[in-house]
């Protein structure tokens, strides 16, 4: 299913941000670029790091970024951004992050199976190295080829 929602203008790799508000706003931004989000979206997103505390930060190096539908969502999308420095969200397990999943989802359940295949891909510790460690688009758009339906 990822394989299937991720295309070349939702990826972003080795990205230059100084600050987690900075890497939530290019992951965000790729989604508003193409419609799939309104722009007060990532507003939300940062207002609930801000209120809730680094509760996205769900594995080593990766934050899953997210507000809820409301929160000016128009489809179900997704974005990957791979940072060129990693950065601190303030996670004290997780920290340094590498990788922004920014995750929008239209309803409180039809992203129930892309969550499930994005879980498939973070416990694939070899996929998930060559996210980390690629040089383009397309080295991620391979790998997530891997995860497409059939």
């Amino acid at each position: 299913m990822i394989g299937d929602l991720v295309v070349k203008e939702f990826i972003k790799v080795k990205e230059n941000c100084t600050y987690w508000e900075d890497a939530i706003k290019v992951g965000a931004a790729l989604l508003e670029e193409k419609d799939v989000v309104e722009k007060r979206y990532k507003e939300a997103i940062i207002n609930n790091f801000k209120e809730l505390g680094p509760y996205m930060v769900i594995a080593p190096g990766i934050v899953l970024s997210h507000a809820r539908p409301e929160s000016g969502v128009n489809e179900t999308g997704i974005s990957l951004v791979t940072l060129k420095n990693p950065i601190n969200f303030g996670s004290e397990q997780n920290d340094p992050v590498k990788l922004i999943v920014t995750l929008a989802a239209k309803d409180n359940t039809s992203h129930l199976d892309l969550l499930s295949n994005l879980m498939e891909i973070f416990m694939n510790n070899e996929d998930l190295n060559k996210i980390f460690e690629a040089d383009s688009e397309e080295e991620i758009l391979e790998v997530l080829k891997k995860y497409k339906k059939n």
